[in-house]
């Protein structure tokens, strides 16, 4: 009995508190259509920040990481085993083309050439001396002197001798070659690597001397998506696409051509590879540096620019609030048409519309918003009408 008399109090008391939440709600309702601050039971103005979009020429660019590989490297080796006799150049020093490198002892190949060179001579003044024969002999065959068959042995004999020449002109030659294998030159014009021969030193064909790498003009390889190689090609067939490597934070951009797109796309990484050539006369670049790479693909006329933080995506799509009429914020739909940095370029907006940027969280097509740093209706002659009373009050 005691338990049931307890549970109807318990009941009571939370009918009374009820009542009592009820009434003070449905008073502090009517206190605030009356004059709270939302005027006639509407919700106060949203304070927001507005910009004004922008409009330029938008490149549409495509990065990657690359690296600066030299359009020609050279591994210098000897054509024949020798030892150094002479070494012409320092490491790290830039070579022309056609410069003297290093100087092998020609001891040898100068004796064979002299050697090469007698036998011609020798060969030679054989040639002559059957060819007056020949002659001769032709003559005294005219006079019935001799027969005709001896014409013919030193017509054959003048024929071997002919060829004797043309062989040991050959031979000469040859001999030439090998001998100017004893100098090495530069076959471009670049930079010597490292040298590790001294003059003394005996090389052959597998000893590597040092590297000459060409400098200037440089290449950069790097990867892009294959989703960008439509863009990328389209580019390309329009003219020059300008490329842009940046080697460090601190380091100045310098600008170069797209040169080659690989034939295949690598299905493992779905990546292509592409190279750009870079004048290098100042060598801010070098061969196996990691560089940043951006290339332009498009150029976006006058487009319309607007902060990122500008733009929503929902469930409706991709827009924008902007201020109309009445201070009403207002959706507007827009296409990114790219993004770079804090802004995008898009369409949809005519330029001239205030885009909200900040307070766009709370609104609601239709709602009244407030700039940022404006004052609200009726602040301007708050001071004067609470004077205006505090003087009513001093004079009752």
């Amino acid at each position: 009995m005691k338990k049931k008399n307890v549970g109807i109090i318990a009941a009571v008391v939370a009918l009374a508190v009820a009542g009592a939440w009820y009434m003070n709600k449905g008073e502090g309702a009517h206190a605030e259509g009356n004059g709270g601050p939302g005027g006639k039971g509407g919700q106060p103005p949203t304070t927001v920040n507005v910009v004004a979009p922008t409009r330029q020429d938008v490149g549409v660019e495509l990065t990657a990481n690359g690296t600066v590989t030299p359009v020609r490297t050279v591994d210098l080796h000897p054509q024949t085993t020798a030892t150094i006799r002479q070494v012409h150049i320092r490491e790290g020093q830039f070579v022309k083309e056609g410069q003297l490198l290093f100087s092998l002892d020609d001891r040898a190949d100068r004796a064979n050439v002299a050697r090469a060179e007698a036998q011609v001579a020798q060969n030679r003044a054989t040639l002559a001396d059957l060819e007056r024969q020949y002659k001769r002999s032709q003559d005294l065959a005219a006079q019935n002197f001799i027969a005709k068959s001896a014409v013919d042995s030193l017509k054959s004999q003048v024929d071997a001798a002919k060829a004797a020449v043309q062989s040991n002109a050959a031979a000469a030659r040859a001999s030439q070659v090998s001998a100017s294998y004893t100098t090495i030159r530069a076959p471009m014009s670049g930079r010597v690597g490292a040298i590790d021969v001294h003059p003394g030193a005996l090389v052959q064909p597998t000893t590597s001397l040092t590297t000459v790498t060409q400098l200037d003009p440089i290449d950069v390889s790097f990867n892009l998506p294959e989703s960008a190689l439509g863009s990328l090609l389209a580019a390309q067939r329009a003219g020059k696409v300008a490329v842009q490597a940046t080697s460090g934070a601190d380091a100045k951009p310098v600008t170069g051509e797209l040169k080659f797109v690989d034939n295949a796309v690598d299905p493992a990484a779905g990546t292509i590879r592409v190279k750009a050539q870079f004048g290098n006369s100042a060598t801010a670049l070098w061969p196996g540096q990691y560089v940043n790479t951006r290339v332009t693909v498009q150029t976006l006329r006058d487009a319309v620019v607007i902060p990122q933080n500008a733009i929503i995506t929902g469930t409706a799509g991709t827009f924008v609030y902007v201020v109309g009429e009445g201070n009403e914020a207002r959706q507007v739909k827009v296409a990114r048409l790219h993004g770079f940095g804090e802004y995008a370029a898009v369409t949809g907006l005519a330029g001239t519309e205030k885009v909200i940027t900040e307070g766009k969280q709370n609104l609601r097509p239709g709602g009244k918003v407030r700039l940022a740093g404006a004052k609200p209706q009726g602040a301007a002659g708050a001071p004067a009408a609470a004077a205006a009373q505090g003087k009513k009050g001093d004079k009752a």
